[in-house]
């Protein structure tokens, strides 16, 4: 066993004998390394062992901590976590949605054409079902051609299926810093190395893009998650230059982006180095969705190939009853009930919560959250969660140990508006609080 393994596991013993106690500060690396005399970089992956075991939390600027609570899960921000209030996943179902979605459908119930839903369905689907999606995906300034549309069974896949046809094995996929947790998964089980790229309050650094050696980057212009913020046209224009000079391609996650659909996006500045990726889970529902991702021309045979040897197709029941939503506008009327949704309870969010440093769009349905000074993002998770509130720290989102930032991700879109309120209210009283008076154990 190496070296660093048998003191990470002493510290560990530490830990579990309550020696060291939850939220405590670990000394700094340097440190450690002259008392146990040991190289700095061997401490350096005794932290790390710490951290990768979820027994510590590394966070920018403030050191390493003992962790407050469990570890997350890889699939954290994928799964229902049974909360009283769940403020971790975006998942909106408006209450009139289940009357139109039903009324929609009614033709599809008709025999013949409900028979043709079951037969096998090909990834790149039919030319008719192939416009309809070009017409849900184009925006102001922007409409794909039908031929460039591939479908996949939900937004993850179609992500998937982009890294697996854009970045081989063994290569490099640029992020974000700060970035959606599936593309981490997704990226561990490919055998692709993910590469944080810095970002500023107007999004990634093209700079360091430029220096970053990637295959590809996967970007969320519109309505990041988790910081809520879009990125501005001239930083648009910027990135589609580089990923021009450079040669290499964009994962363009547009999902969010039914909320906020005015900003241009990547595949109308750089379309032949662009793949743009949406789904019905956030437009719609997660539980009635499709996946679909608009490649350029000498890419779409590739991406197809990704999207069928992935086991990644959408059935032919999901496009048949995307078809219905889309071209009888039920699909618009309801994203247009979302954004004024996704507003109000943005809104709910700046009332409640101005005392304290909150970033995103007006029109998301998640905003980010600064957390005072004295809490840690892992300790305000768990005094939330005692609570019966469930929010997702920093380093959710973060690529790499020890690069979180002490913040919080808070998602809207779930509550109902006098749940959220209540639920605020009381994150607002916790934050206000010294973590001493929290109950940490």
């Amino acid at each position: 066993m190496d070296d660093y393994r048998v003191i990470a596991d002493a510290i560990a013993a530490d830990i579990a004998a309550g020696r060291l106690r939850p939220g405590e500060r670990l000394i700094p690396q340097r440190q450690f390394a002259r008392r146990h005399r040991i190289a700095g970089s061997t401490a350096a992956r005794v932290y790390g062992e710490l951290v990768r075991r979820g027994l510590a939390v590394g966070e920018v600027g403030r050191g390493t901590f003992v962790r407050a609570g469990k570890p997350p899960l890889e699939t954290a921000l994928a799964e229902p976590r049974g909360a009283r209030v769940d403020l971790e996943l975006n998942f909106s179902v408006l209450p009139e949605q289940p009357g139109l979605l039903a009324h929609s459908m009614e033709r599809l119930m008709r025999p013949d054409v409900f028979g043709a839903a079951l037969q096998p369905v090909v990834v790149q689907g039919d030319p008719v079902t192939r416009e309809i999606a070009a017409t849900l995906l184009g925006r102001t300034g922007w409409a794909p051609s039908p031929d460039n549309v591939v479908f996949a069974g939900n937004g993850r896949q179609a992500i998937a299926a982009a890294i697996a046809a854009l970045v081989p094995v063994g290569e490099r996929l640029g992020v974000e810093a700060l970035t959606y947790p599936v593309v981490k998964a997704i990226a561990a089980r490919l055998g692709i190395t993910l590469v944080p790229i810095p970002m500023d309050s107007r999004g990634i650094d093209p700079d360091a893009l430029r220096a970053a050696n990637v295959r590809a980057v996967y970007v969320q212009p519109t309505l990041h998650n988790p910081l809520g913020t879009s990125m501005p046209r001239s930083r648009r224009a910027e990135i589609a230059e580089v990923l021009q000079r450079l040669g290499i391609y964009a994962i363009e996650d547009t999902i969010y982006t039914f909320l906020r659909d005015e900003l241009p996006p990547l595949a109308a500045l750089a379309p032949s180095h662009t793949v743009l990726v949406d789904s019905l889970s956030k437009r719609i529902s997660p539980g009635l969705t499709a996946g679909f991702l608009v490649a350029p021309t000498e890419l779409v045979e590739p991406i197809a190939a990704a999207v069928r040897s992935g086991t990644w197709a959408a059935p032919g029941f999901a496009l048949a009853a995307a078809s219905c939503w889309i071209s009888d506008g039920t699909a618009a009327t309801i994203a247009s009930a979302k954004r004024e949704d996704a507003a109000a309870r943005q809104a709910l969010v700046r009332k409640e919560l101005s005392d304290f440093a909150i970033t995103g769009d007006p029109q998301a349905y998640h905003c980010w959250w600064e957390l005072p000074e004295a809490w840690r993002a892992e300790t305000f998770v768990a005094a939330a969660a005692r609570r019966g509130i469930a929010v997702s720290p920093a380093a959710a989102f973060a690529v790499g140990a020890g690069r979180a930032p002490n913040a919080v991700r808070l998602a809207t879109s779930a509550p109902t508006p006098d749940v959220l309120t209540a639920a605020l209210r009381t994150l607002a009283a916790i934050a206000r609080s010294a973590p001493e008076s929290s109950e940490i154990h």
